[in-house]
């Protein structure tokens, strides 16, 4: 599982789609494809970019090898000159993408795809199983973490992933959220990012006592003493041990740098309030409470505002699975083709679902912050040759509903490009910082966002608008198909 060929992680229809091409269109006709997904994951305010390291790496090593062309060759349906060709099959073209750990929004291009038909067509599967996996997990990360209110979140989700991989990126994709550690080994060493943890019920079942197990684990972990428990009696037992452990500590000489308490089962607001007590009065204000036991944003939420004393959550199942909303919806759809001249005609998707209507073209996103407070105020999608002075009124509109408009006054906004080129020619032009790096610069974005945008119910929805030039190829292209 350490190093996978990738190739052919792809729809059929994918390959089917390239022979057709291949025979009866010119291979190397050069075209746009846009990912990008329509709807906020978890009925929230915005998403998250994860992925894009994985991406990269997918497109750096794609090729067909010889055991690949002889699968194919085995079913039947692919001819041998389409097959010669794959064999020497390499991506040329070009990709854009916005970074990881970026907020985004509905309906603007995660990633641009610009390069010949074959070779866009090709990598249309894999890029969405990675975006869409990685950007869902971040995006449910970073709600859980808003809900605790700057207390720590640690990713306690490997055992309940769907599967190996799920459970590597997933967890890598919650650090980019913001939690502070994983119980993911594999995944602390591959992406170097902090793993944390404590024992199981069955660490307390295997020793005679209670106390004989807490005070083994304190003299072998000292600094990292988090003791669970819950095993047998909560406020009769488990407390009452963990305290006599930590003033065996002290009274030893032992220092009490990180150690605490973990609950794990019953009502966690109760239970908290009432250890918190005992803590307190036995002289230990500074142990820490923490908590796991099917949390999400919404039940930690709710601890939070009954006043429970847990300043540390443990979040698996609900987390590493996204398990209300357990997928992400992106989409890849063709937006360009370029003609003879070199210049690329705008291509539409139809729907009698409104936001299923594509935005054609070759764009570009600006972001619109508010100068005074630094925080979003729209999305703009452009053409790639729009460009814009911050120093003249911006006007915005909604492109569903383009009545609805705003006119911001010269020098009161700034804009930022938030795309950046990945590919140029074939090649890697980008470095991927490291996932700790990803994580701060995405708390550094998530300050951008307004707390109407952040709140887990009934968010603000932030504006994805169109430029009235891109608006108007749309307009256009929607009635020349209309007319047809």
């Amino acid at each position: 599982m350490d190093r996978q060929n990738l190739t052919l992680l792809t729809d059929l229809y994918e390959l089917t789609m390239m022979q057709g091409y291949f025979k009866h269109k010119d291979r190397n006709e050069t075209v746009i494809f846009d990912a990008f997904y329509r709807n906020n994951p978890c009925g929230g305010g915005y998403a998250i970019s994860a992925g894009l390291e994985q991406v990269i790496q997918y497109i750096k090593e794609l090729r067909f090898e010889k055991e690949d062309i002889s699968y194919l060759a085995s079913l039947g349906i692919f001819e041998q000159d389409f097959l010669e060709y794959l064999e020497a099959f390499h991506f040329s073209g070009d990709i854009y993408a916005i970074p990881e750990g970026t907020v985004m929004f509905p309906r603007e291009p995660v990633v641009k795809v610009i390069a010949p038909i074959m070779e866009a067509q090709l990598i249309e599967t894999a890029v969405l199983n990675i975006i869409n996996h990685q950007s869902l997990i971040a995006t449910k990360a970073a709600r859980v973490c808003y809900a605790a209110r700057g207390d720590g979140i640690m990713e306690f989700g490997l055992r309940r992933a769907q599967g190996p991989d799920a459970g590597i990126y997933g967890a890598r994709a919650a650090m980019i959220g913001g939690c502070i550690g994983t119980s993911n080994v594999l995944c602390g060493q591959l992406f170097d990012v902090p793993v944390k943890g404590t024992h199981a019920h069955s660490w307390i079942m295997s020793f005679p006592d209670e106390y004989t197990a807490f005070w083994t684990y304190a003299q072998m972990y000292p600094s990292a003493c988090i003791l669970l428990v819950d095993t047998y009696d909560t406020l009769k037992s488990g407390v009452p041990n963990a305290i006599k452990v930590f003033q065996k500590m002290r009274e030893t000489g032992i220092p009490l740098t990180f150690y605490g308490i973990r609950l794990d089962s019953g009502d966690l607001a109760y239970l908290s309030k009432k250890a918190r007590r005992m803590l307190d009065e036995a002289g230990f204000p500074d142990a820490v409470i923490s908590a796991s036991n099917d949390l999400d944003e919404f039940l930690i939420d709710s601890l939070k505002a009954q006043g429970a004393a847990i300043t540390s959550w443990g979040v698996g199942t609900n987390l590493i699975t996204s398990k209300d909303n357990p997928s992400f919806g992106g989409v890849y759809k063709l937006a360009a083709v370029r003609d003879a001249d070199g210049y690329f005609i705008p291509k539409i998707k139809l729907s009698e679902n409104t936001e299923k209507i594509t935005n054609p073209g070759d764009k570009k996103i600006y972001r619109v912050y508010d100068r005074a407070s630094g925080k979003i105020k729209a999305d703009l999608i452009c053409l790639v040759e729009e460009e814009y002075e911050e120093s003249r009124d911006l006007l915005l509109f909604d492109p569903l509903e383009p009545w609805k408009k705003t006119k911001l006054k010269g020098g009161t906004y700034t804009l930022r490009p938030i795309m950046e080129k990945i590919f140029e020619g074939g090649r890697c032009c980008y470095t991927s910082p490291k996932v700790m790096d990803i994580r701060a610069y995405c708390q550094r974005e998530l300050d951008t966002l307004w707390d109407e945008t952040k709140r887990l119910v009934n968010p603000h929805q932030v504006y994805v608008d169109l430029s009235q030039q891109l608006y108007d190829i749309k307009i256009h292209l929607l009635q020349q198909m209309g007319e047809k």
